[in-house]
């Protein structure tokens, strides 16, 4: 097995035929062929795309907020224009027209399950498989609340339910997304505190993946990760999954500081740019950061964050440099890695 495992992010260009035509069996479809994209790449920990979470309405964001708060209870559609001028106005939202929902009560699982959706997207799979979950903070942070009326205490209720979902996820990692901390990182002890929630019911591997945002290609939160060390520190995962390809290389020795006990995800891969990365490019990132962090330290290598904005065909490419700049790295050979 190779010393570093590749591995994607989690979101995938929503196939053209899906959108044209949604339905069960065409969602089970395109799911079979994202997966099987990542394995006939080589990729060893594989993901569906997150697809499970595909609705024709919101394929802008793909599902990452609505899909979880919708279905709960305890969260309406419905919020006041007032309400909403209000919430326009929080500069951390600028990315987003309209709240995903108004908490008017406590919450509850309403008709979330996860379990379901990990399940049938795992049995596509022969590799290693990985379910993506959006975190308490990000999810707390786009919600009007009118019943806790204290993000924090909203991010806590939220992590309780969606953590009584995750320990039942059949997946070998389950990695919780949180896009949003990096523009917030006074906000990192509470933040830290309800992740935890979240990572300490996963049956598999807890891993947590964390960008400066991915919006139409375009960063939306601003920061630095020497901010977030402490947070990332604190964290009860077995690895982190982090966006580096597309920040100042001298960033990469922040890690240094990060606890051995926490696996390294190196972001190679840049999402933001059309161009696909060549397989010297990749093992020269790997490269760079075991010199800077020292050898061993990179666990996985991935792209910075999801491929849900770019044409299929760069995505494909941008997956396949993955597996060819690691092995290219390690010394493997086209005969060995099959």
């Amino acid at each position: 097995m190779p010393r570093i495992k590749t591995t994607v992010v989690g979101s995938y260009p929503v196939p053209d035929w899906l959108v044209a035509n949604p339905s069960e069996q065409a969602l089970l479809d395109a799911t079979r062929v994202v997966i099987g994209i990542q394995e006939q790449a080589g990729i060893d920990l594989v993901c569906d795309g997150e697809l499970y979470r595909f609705d024709v309405n919101h394929p802008e964001t793909n599902g990452m907020i609505e899909y979880f708060v919708r279905p709960m209870d305890g969260i309406t559609q419905r919020f006041s224009f007032d309400d909403l001028i209000a919430w326009r106005s929080d500069s951390g939202m600028k990315f987003r027209t309209r709240p995903p929902g108004t908490v008017v009560g406590p919450l509850g699982h309403g008709s979330l399950d996860l379990p379901l959706a990990c399940a049938r997207a795992k049995a596509l799979a022969t590799r290693p498989f990985k379910f993506t979950v959006t975190g308490p903070h990000m999810l707390s942070k786009t919600l009007i609340d009118r019943h806790y009326r204290d993000t924090a205490e909203l991010a806590h209720a939220l992590a309780d339910v969606l953590a009584s979902q995750v320990c039942h996820l059949d997946a070998d990692v389950v990695q919780i997304d949180e896009a949003n901390l990096p523009g917030h990182p006074e906000e990192w002890e509470w933040a830290a505190s309800a992740i935890n929630r979240v990572l300490d019911a996963v049956p598999g591997a807890p891993a947590v993946h964390l960008c400066f945002g991915n919006y139409g290609g375009q960063t939306v939160q601003k920061g630095s990760w020497d901010r977030l060390i402490r947070y990332l520190n604190a964290l009860h995962a077995d690895h982190v999954v982090l966006e580096c390809a597309h920040r100042p290389p001298e960033e990469l020795a922040v890690f240094a500081d990060l606890d051995p006990r926490i696996g390294f995800g190196l972001g190679v891969v840049d999402i933001k740019v059309t161009d696909v990365e060549s397989a010297d490019e990749v093992a020269r990132a790997i490269e760079r950061a075991e010199k800077t962090l020292g050898a061993g330290r990179v666990r996985y290598i991935h792209p910075d964050c999801g491929f849900w904005m770019l044409k299929r065909s760069i995505a494909d490419a941008k997956i396949r440099a993955l597996r060819a700049g690691r092995d290219r790295f390690e010394g493997i050979t086209s005969r060995q890695a099959a």
